[in-house]
Parts: structure tokens; sequence; C-alpha cells
């Protein structure tokens, strides 16, 4: 009987326009709008460039056995010849930045494939360690520029409610280039020694070549269209990929005010302003930002550092040292061991893309680095164990092969997928391409000297100590993603701004934004568009 004065209740409410009553259907939750295939399949196009910096991280690992038996060079020179690609990189995102705002995002990834393919082909046919040098700068400009575009493109064309998800892709598709550059490595030991190596590395002007293919169906991004003023282009793209016309228009009202465009405007082509085509980003980025800018950048900058400096590097680059020091000698099996590292990392990131739009940002990276400080603590444990051993002792040697794949896996489902989804969006849309240009920079700058000095690291330190090192900072990630980081799950691109600026105050705004959303579904106004606001 309750039940049934409940519905006549709901059925006597009368909606705002009072045009009809409500039901209690009217009270359920919205529905999760399915996934936009379109918008999947521009950002998988945009993504597969990183597979040009995961294939080359997987197949130096292997390679650089054979490099370094075939031309006689030294740990120093193997050091440099590994990380050094990190540090070329940087040229190459820094340039990205300004390219992609003068050529567009689409033809950024375009030319990024072009400079990697001539850089494969250059380090497949060096004759000597000079000229191999040489190959590995022309393909860390590339890898420098895909960095740079792939998570901006496809931050810009996802829709809020999977932009999470889609902007995964970067790191889903590094993880595919690490497990075929170990897998690659396997394929070609077999020949002669001269050949085998220069395969490794030639064989990565395969993927370039199909990029540049692939990237001649996607559309441009619309929020460069619309930086360039081409309105009625921006808004086919939208139409596209956005989850409703709503949304569309939401999201074509967003970008227009930040570009400074008049909401009245809706010409097919209008006039942008100089001021909204880049001039004086550098200076409200770096010289006088705005309380918000400069915490979105302390963000930025802060996760592409945390990532690289915890150590992931080390493990994916060095896996075939680390299982020499283990008690694993043979090449063959070192190089198995090596696929089953780039198996558990690719899996374990295709797990957390399902997740990022679901869980949100901070539950998956806090449990991921969570995770990552055990693993690593682990690692060091039973490596100075082995290191102080006059004998083989198994259980050590199987927990250290547990302890490099439960920290990849622990890696991959957050502090790797997120580093790249949470530095692309938070930008606003004018300091975007220069912003995730400077954490990208950081990220490759860390990269590079944590390559260039492990092997001496360990050297001065043992390799159990330099995975503590690698543990204490894992340990003050933790703690920067827990005071400073907002969760920014859901939101959309152009309202970020309000979530920085306080430091340690935005879990109070984000309450006080709860709240009126709340009201406004009570009150029946929740269904115009706040669903892409998120949780």
């Amino acid at each position: 009987m309750e039940m049934a004065d409940q519905k006549t209740v709901a059925k006597s409410a009368v909606s705002d326009n009072g045009l009809r009553p409500k039901s209690i259907e009217d009270f359920d939750p919205p529905a999760r709008p399915r996934r936009n295939k379109y918008a999947m399949a521009c950002a998988t196009l945009a993504s597969t460039t990183s597979i040009l910096l995961g294939y080359d991280i997987g197949v130096m690992s292997g390679a650089i056995i054979y490099i370094k038996e075939d031309l006689k060079i030294s740990d120093v020179e193997v050091e440099i010849l590994t990380g050094i690609l990190a540090v070329y990189s940087l040229l190459g995102s820094a340039m990205a930045g300004r390219t992609s705002d003068w050529i567009g995002r689409r033809y950024t990834i375009v030319l990024a494939g072009a400079i990697f393919f001539a850089g494969a082909l250059l380090m497949g046919f060096a004759p000597n360690y000079a000229f191999l040098m040489f190959g590995r700068f022309v393909a860390g400009i590339g890898v420098g520029y895909a960095l740079m575009i792939a998570p901006v493109y496809t931050a810009e064309v996802s829709p809020a409610s999977t932009r999470g998800f889609l902007t995964s892709f970067p790191e889903v598709f590094i993880n595919i280039g690490i497990l075929l550059g170990y897998i690659s490595n396997y394929a070609f030991s077999k020949l002669r020694l001269s050949l085998g190596w220069r395969m490794m590395l030639g064989v990565g002007a395969i993927p370039s070549v199909l990029l540049a293919f692939g990237v001649l169906a996607m559309p441009e991004s619309p929020r460069w269209l619309i930086m360039q003023g081409r309105l009625g282009d921006a808004k086919t793209v939208l139409a596209r990929t956005s989850d409703s016309k709503e949304e569309a228009a939401l999201r074509l009202a967003d970008i227009k005010e930040a570009a400074g465009i008049p909401e009245e405007c809706n010409d097919d082509v209008v006039e942008v302003t100089k001021r909204s085509t880049g001039e004086g980003v550098w200076r409200d980025l770096l010289l006088h930002p705005t309380p918000s800018v400069r915490h979105i950048l302390i963000c930025a900058v802060g996760i592409h550092f945390f990532q690289q400096a915890s150590g992931i590097d080390a493990v994916v680059l060095y896996s075939p040292r680390i299982f020499e020091k283990v008690g694993i000698t043979s090449s063959d099996k070192k190089l198995v061991a090596t696929i089953a590292v780039g198996v558990v990392k690719t899996l374990f990131i295709l797990v957390a893309t399902f997740f990022l739009d679901r869980i949100g940002r901070r539950p998956l990276l806090l449990s991921s680095v969570g995770g990552m400080i055990i693993s690593l603590g682990s690692l060091g444990v039973c490596l100075t164990i082995i290191n102080h051993s006059q004998t083989k002792l198994m259980w050590a040697v199987v927990m250290c092969i547990a302890s490099v794949l439960s920290y990849v896996a622990f890696f991959s489902i957050g502090m790797g997928p997120i580093t790249w989804v949470y530095s692309s969006e938070i930008f606003p849309l004018r300091l975007r391409a220069q912003g995730c240009a400077i954490g990208v920079a950081m990220n490759r700058v860390t990269s590079g000297v944590l390559s260039m000095s492990f092997i001496s690291l360990y050297d001065a330190i043992s390799i159990g100590g330099a995975f503590f090192l690698f543990m204490a900072v894992a340990c003050a990630a933790w703690l920067f993603f827990y005071i400073l980081m907002p969760e920014t799950q859901g939101r959309t691109l152009e309202e970020m701004g309000q979530f920085f600026g306080n430091y340690t105050k935005w879990r109070s705004v984000a309450r006080e934004i709860d709240i009126q959303r709340n009201k406004e579904v009570v009150n029946g106004n929740g269904g115009n568009g706040e669903g892409q606001l998120g949780k």
C-alpha cells in the first residue's frame, strides 16, 4: 500500500515546464551514453604515434646486448646510446606545440611519423657508433613530436564521458610498441650478430609508414579549427565526436568562449583575435601565470617528473640486466623474460583504460603508486639478498621476477596512462599545446637522466639500493598526488580552471559543485548537459 502511495505522489508531481506530470522514471539517474565509435576511431589512429616511442624503448633493451658486442662499446656508451633518445626528443616536443598550432594537430602527427621513419632507417643502416647516434637524434625528434601531439589531439576530439578512456590510448600504444620491440628482439636474435640488431632497429620504420596513411582518415581537432576561425568545420567534427547534439553545442560554446569568439557569432568562418592565436602564451604560462595556471603547471610538470623518476625506464630498458643480476645468464632466456614484462604491462594498461572514466583519476593513481612502492621495496630487498648471497636462492629469484612484473602491472593501471590523460586535459585551450609540451619536456629530461645513469647508479649504490631510491621517490609522488591534484573525471575541458589555484582547497570547490548539481537534479534541471560534468 505504501508503494502505491509513492507512485501516486510521483505521478501528481508536475515538471518545471508544466507540460506533463513526472513519473518514477524521471527520478532515475541518467543512462550512461554509449561510446562514440567515431571519436574512438580518431583517438585510436592518433594514438598509434605512441607505438614509435614504445617500440624504440622495447627494442633497444635487447638490441643493446648485441650492439655492445658488435661495436665493442663501453658501459658508459651503452648508457648514452640507450637514454639519449629521450633527450633528443626534447627538441621535438619543444617544437611540436608551436608546430601543431601552425599546421594543425593532424599534420603534426604526419610529420612525427615521417621524422621517425627517417631515424629508424638511419639506425638500421648505421655502420658505426657515431652514425647510430645520429639516427637516434633524428628518431628522437620524431618521438618528441608524437609524445606531445597524440594526447592533445585525443583530448580535444573526445566527448567528456569517455575522455579518460580515449586519452589513455597513447599509453596503451606505448605498451604495445614496447611488447613489439621485445618480440622483435627475440625474432631477430637468431640472425648473425652484425645483421640482427640492425634489423631490430630498422623494422621500426614500418609503423610510421602505416601511421601516415591512417592519419588521412582523421578529422582535424575541433579546438584547433575554432582557433583558426573555422566554425563550420568545427561544428561538423563536434557533431560526429559528441554523445548528443546538446553536448556538441555545449562544447562549441565552451571553445568559442576560450578562443575569444562572441557567443552570438555563428558564421562558418570568423576572424580570431591575435591573443587567441598563440601570442603571449609562454608569458602567460611561465612569466605571469594566474594562480590557477600556476597550479595546473605544477601538477602537469610534477606528474610527468614522478612518472619517470620512480624508475619505469630503468625496469623496461634494462630488464635484461636486472634479470642477469638475478641469475638468468642466457641471452634467449633474458629476452623471453622481457617479453613477459611486455605482456603484463600491455594487459594491465588495457584493464586500466576501462576504469579511468568509472573509478576516476585519483583512486587509480593513488592505488597504482601504492602498489609500485610495495613492489620496488620487495625488488630492492630481494636483489640485495641475492647480491650478498654466495649461493643461488631460488625463492629470491622468483620474488625478484614477481616484483618486476607486479611493478609494471601497478604502473600500468594508473601512473602510466593517467600521466598523459591528466596533463592533456587540465590546461586551458590557449595554453594547452605549449603546456603539454612543457610536461613532455620534463618527462623526457627525467627519462634521459635516469636512462643514461642507471648503470652508473647501481655500480655506485648497488642495484638493490637503486630500487630503494626509486621507492623513496614513489613515496614522495604519492604525497604530491594526494595533496595537490584534484579529481578531473568527467569535467569538461574548459571548466577545469575552477578546480585549480587553491592548491589544497580544491576539495571544497568540488563539494560545492556537487551540491549545486544535486539541487538541479532534484529540481528537474539536470538533464541539459550536466551529465557531461561527471561525478
